[in-house]
């Protein structure tokens, strides 16, 4: 991913389309799902099995309250578009330990 397209990021697209789906699925607030963007350590990469339409991304991060996260996200028009969120899984987490400590 271009991180440098993230970063000019103005904020987020919430609609009936995403704003209750991941409260009702997994337990995921839209304010826990943008709080993961400003916290560190943010790991980004390309979702590239889902990239098919438009590019998509997926994030690995914390909450405020250190809830990890993982979250399927796309970029439209400079704001960030939350597809899916979810608790990260024990690989996932393993794998974000690492960023932890870099």
């Amino acid at each position: 991913m271009d991180l440098n397209k993230l970063l000019q990021a103005t904020g987020f697209e919430w609609d009936d389309g995403n704003i209750d789906k991941n409260r009702v699925k997994h337990g995921v607030s839209p304010a826990e799902c943008e709080q993961i963007f400003f916290n560190q350590p943010l790991v980004v990469a390309d979702d590239v099995l889902h990239s098919a339409h438009e590019n998509r991304y997926y994030a690995l991060g914390r909450t405020n309250l250190n809830r990890p996260l993982f979250v399927v996200f796309t970029l439209r028009e400079g704001l960030i578009r939350v597809i899916s969120a979810r608790d990260m899984s024990s690989k996932e987490r393993r794998a974000y330990r690492q960023h932890e400590t870099e």
